[in-house]
């Protein structure tokens, strides 16, 4: 069992940065690996990225290629996610998510997730 809290949403100016967190609980952290999507009210969940449970992997939507980068730190049991260069159409609820699989893209591959953190971009 593992428990996602994130954090570090906000408001935020277009070309601006932000840093999300996500804490995880569980001896186990470790052995999976994360991934973060976002989703606009009445959209599906979108798959932003993804970091292999070593952190020696990461796969990025094209939206964010270039602008976000995921990483994470076993010890402290926490996966980040570094915006920059924001954009309006970033504008969304962030959620963390942990899978035993490898790098998942799609909400189904993985099999735990945290309560969101809203993130604006204003123009």
């Amino acid at each position: 069992q593992v428990q996602l809290v994130e954090s570090g949403g906000g408001l935020v100016q277009a070309g601006g940065s932000l840093r999300l967190s996500c804490a995880a609980s569980g001896r186990t952290f470790s052995s999976y690996a994360m991934g973060w999507f976002r989703q606009v009210s009445g959209k599906e969940r979108e798959f932003v990225g993804a970091i292999s449970w070593s952190g020696g992997s990461t796969h990025y939507a094209d939206s964010v290629k270039g602008r976000f980068t995921i990483s994470r730190d076993n010890a402290k049991n926490t996966v980040y996610l570094q915006m920059n260069s924001l954009k309006p159409e970033d504008t969304a609820v962030y959620y963390c998510a942990a899978a035993n699989g490898i790098l998942p893209v799609v909400a189904g591959g993985y099999d735990y997730w945290g309560q969101g953190t809203q993130v604006t971009v204003s123009a």
